[in-house]
């Protein structure tokens, strides 16, 4: 009995031993995080003791917020490139964007080391009518100077009344002398799904992943079914070259349209609690017929997940060049009458578990596109995610250069749409600028999804 005793007050005081050693790691991991807040209120003063000085002593009296703004815009840009703050204005622009349809000049700009970049002009547009080009550069809007605005700040300059007009001072490569083009503003219309009939194939371009992308889709495949006829009806081009990308939900519900089962993508915040899976439901649209996805180096984020899903579960050949390499997603925080912070919050996953992020999507086929060299000699090399200064590292595997993004008007002239039509027709095609990537394993089952996606933001912004 003495020993049973003894043992017992063993474990008591062996147990007593443990929990002061639990008490006293939880009391460091305290005094360490106290210590840690307490340096971060330092700073925070500090901030504090510049802004009153800045507001007291300058020279000439500041705009208070003004400042305030240029301190978070500060803050959220040494983040990464994609994260930003959006003021009231610019939130509500964003959400215009989101929608579709806003006023403005129709380009498609991105910003890269501050230089302000046109990624590309919308057809029947002020500036497409204009002849603005991809890749053209804007230093001036309205005689400011561009260099130290952010890109909401640029956009906001570019948007205004209908019928008024803006000048754009351009840089074109190959140019000596800057181009300058006034521009009147007009009512904006972006048609997210455009498709017509090319014989016995359904080509569908898919230009934005706006909340009317899904249904715009599913009327394109429903039509070119009926105007071909499902006997005739060879398959689909689904063409996501120069797609900037857009909402999450929108790229989930696209990937499921040609899907009967199976992961669609995942995304991973900073803590596992946060993973979220997307998995396609029953009822494939197209009833299974061969689909070719078209890709470039200007195809990015929502463009690519689809991408990555259709590939992944061999349900599409992919074909054209390495895509852009963005593989993060922004969630958009409202603040109140203060509007918004676009804050990257996670980064997605094809379903083979590949982050596609600095590296994007190899096609299964690469298809070099034909550029005329009177172009060639305008255009600037489009590096791609891994070129962005301050973007997210690429994880597993090495960083990818992007790849061109130039498209011809003149289908008679695009070798890459050429190729996808032959894919389809079986038409084989031995050229030095096609290259078949190597075969990959199967991707495994998903689990359940969970609740629907929150959107995530556009990577190029529209004006």
């Amino acid at each position: 009995m003495m020993r049973k005793v003894s043992l017992v007050l063993a474990g008591a005081i062996m147990g007593a031993g443990l929990t002061g050693l639990a008490t006293q790691t939880r009391l460091l991991s305290s005094t360490s995080a106290v210590a840690a807040s307490a340096e971060v209120y330092r700073s925070l003063n500090l901030f504090g003791d510049i802004f009153e000085k800045i507001r007291t002593d300058y020279v000439d009296k500041p705009d208070e917020q003004k400042l305030i703004e240029a301190a978070i815009n500060g803050m959220v840009s040494s983040l990464d490139p994609h994260s930003s703050y959006l003021d009231s204005k610019a939130f509500r622009d964003m959400d215009t964007d989101m929608r579709g349809q806003f006023g403005g000049l129709g380009i498609e700009v991105t910003m890269e080391d501050g230089v302000l970049k046109v990624a590309k002009p919308i057809r029947d547009t002020p500036a497409s009518k204009a002849g603005i080009l991809a890749n053209d550069i804007i230093r001036q809007i309205d005689g400011t100077e561009v260099k130290g605005l952010s890109l909401t700040q640029a956009v906001e300059k570019m948007r205004g009344l209908i019928n008024t007009q803006v000048t754009l001072k351009i840089e074109r490569p190959g140019k000596t002398d800057p181009l300058e083009f006034t521009l009147t503003r007009s009512t904006i219309v972006v048609p997210a799904v455009e498709e017509r009939v090319e014989g016995d194939i359904g080509y569908i371009r898919i230009g934005t992943f706006s909340e009317q992308t899904y249904d715009g889709l599913r009327k394109a495949i429903e039509k070119l079914g009926n105007e071909i006829g499902q006997d005739k009806l060879k398959g689909y081009v689904i063409d996501l070259r120069n797609n900037r990308g857009g909402r999450l939900d929108q790229s989930v519900l696209v990937s499921d349209a040609f899907l009967e089962r199976g992961k669609i993508v995942s995304t991973r915040g900073r803590n596992a609690e946060e993973t979220q899976v997307f998995n396609a439901k029953s009822g494939d649209l197209t009833k299974g017929k061969p689909v070719v996805v078209l890709i470039n180096g200007s195809s990015a984020s929502a463009a690519e997940i689809v991408a990555g899903a259709l590939q992944d579960h061999k349900r599409a050949v992919v074909m054209g060049t390495r895509s852009f390499g963005k593989g993060s997603v922004q969630t958009v925080i409202p603040l109140g009458s203060n509007g918004g912070l676009r804050l990257t919050t996670a980064r997605y996953y094809t379903p083979s578990g590949n982050s596609i992020q600095a590296k994007g999507i190899t096609p299964d086929i690469e298809v070099q596109q034909d550029i005329p060299q009177e172009i060639k000699d305008k255009l600037v090399e489009n590096k791609g995610e891994a070129s962005l200064k301050g973007h997210l590292k690429a994880g597993e595997g090495e960083e990818q250069s992007g790849s061109a993004s130039y498209v011809p008007n003149d289908p008679a002239k695009d070798t890459q749409l050429i190729a996808a039509f032959n894919q389809l027709r079986g038409i084989k095609k031995d050229t030095a600028q096609i290259v078949e990537k190597p075969a990959e394993k199967p991707v495994a089952e998903a689990a359940p999804a969970p609740a629907a996606p929150a959107p995530a933001t556009p990577e190029a912004p529209k004006n």
